[in-house]
């Protein structure tokens, strides 16, 4: 549960981050944007719910008076037109100030502020994570810390200097599991097993995803994000092995899961059991291997289901067959995703109880198992 957690952390950090202001109204595109700023609502001044044009939807229409709380503005008090979220007297917002060819200043709602919010809940996480961990789990936030450094200054300027996506992303890859698991774990033999398998493991997965990737004919082009980057790169990148880099980083996380504890379990089998043979380790422990693989799966399909809920909700509503709206590419990649991530686990069970039995037998840690998942 905590890996999915830190997933989360992870998600609003490099969101604080890398924040990006896009407008929301087809005028900002003949306005000189003048940089993106902050504001409170002071007052409500109006709003009604209008029909949209060409459509039978209402939407919200507010007028709002607010003050610039940042900026060169700052200070500023200001009434925005919204017709983009619906926002309270007191609510913090971003909005695009913009200034057109005859001087006309105009302002565009494009998020709420919702720092204090994240800050709130990445103070819970941290919490959660060290009164469960105690000393493991504050080794555990500093090795998320450092992932989450080598993803947005290595792996990310590197793609953008025209990195091959595949080599960075193991690389990389290789890299934040190195850290995951001797810093969060200790540099010990177990680690080394849990290592090993596991890249091995990402090796062969990687080799499944292009096969997956290129069977499929899948671009890369799946979302918006994709295109507007391709435009912003005016077509420097390659987004198939872009889509086989994010790939093998989004398997990471449960590769070292299931590794970790393979590895964790064949070191207790022995640990109770000396005299027992190898294949009678190997046989208990993939029994466990089973039961943990099956619980993964269903947790990675439900995942990707959760995240592409409303996707899935508009498409059931489509008159669309069924076998056309998964040939769709956006469903398609992540099928692919799915799949190639569920044959990942399955891949690293053996491979790393294998090596286990063969480098553990009358091996002893000095501390006791405190497994915590942070990735």
């Amino acid at each position: 549960m905590l890996h999915t957690l830190a997933r989360f952390i992870f998600i609003a950090i490099f969101a604080i981050t890398a924040f990006i202001p896009f407008g929301t109204h087809a005028q900002e595109l003949h306005d000189d944007y003048h940089g993106t700023l902050r504001g409170k609502v002071l007052e409500v001044i109006s709003q009604e719910q209008k029909q949209i044009p060409g459509t039978d939807t209402e939407h919200l229409f507010q007028s709002i008076k607010a003050e610039v709380i940042e900026g060169d503005k700052k200070g500023e008090i200001i009434v925005i037109d919204n017709d983009y979220l619906e926002l309270d007297v007191g609510d913090k917002f971003y909005f695009n100030y913009l200034v057109d060819i005859n001087g006309f200043e105009s302002y565009a709602v494009i998020n709420i502020d919702r720092r204090d919010s994240l800050a709130f809940l990445g103070l819970a996480f941290i919490f959660a994570v060290i009164l469960f961990g105690g000393k493991q789990g504050i080794r555990s936030l500093i090795a998320l810390l450092g992932s989450f450094l080598a993803i947005f200054y290595v792996l990310l300027p590197g793609l953008l200097n025209g990195w091959n996506p595949i080599v960075a992303s193991s690389l990389v890859a290789s890299g934040i599991l190195f850290l995951a698991i001797f810093f969060t774990h200790g540099f010990n033999r177990e680690s080394l097993v849990a290592y090993g398998g596991t890249m091995i493991a990402v090796l062969l997965t990687g080799l499944f995803a292009v096969v997956a990737v290129n069977g499929t004919d899948l671009s890369g082009f799946s979302s918006d994000e994709s295109v507007y980057l391709n435009f912003n790169t005016r077509g420097a990148l390659d987004f198939t092995s872009l889509l086989l880099g994010a790939i093998i980083i989004g398997v990471l996380g449960v590769l070292d899961d299931i590794a970790v504890t393979q590895a964790a379990v064949v070191s207790e089998l022995y640990n109770s059991n000396p005299d027992a043979s190898r294949k009678e380790i190997y046989n208990r422990a993939i029994r466990v291997g089973r039961e943990h693989v099956s619980a993964l799966v269903n947790t990675l399909v439900l995942a990707y289901t959760g995240a592409s809920l409303p996707l899935l909700l508009y498409f059931h509503m489509a008159p669309s067959s069924f076998g056309s709206i998964i040939n769709m590419e956006i469903i398609a990649t992540e099928i692919v995703r799915a799949i190639v991530g569920s044959v990942g686990l399955i891949l690293t069970v053996p491979i790393v109880t294998v090596l286990a039995v063969f480098y553990l037998k009358g091996y002893k840690l000095e501390y006791h198992h405190q497994h915590t998942h942070t990735h």
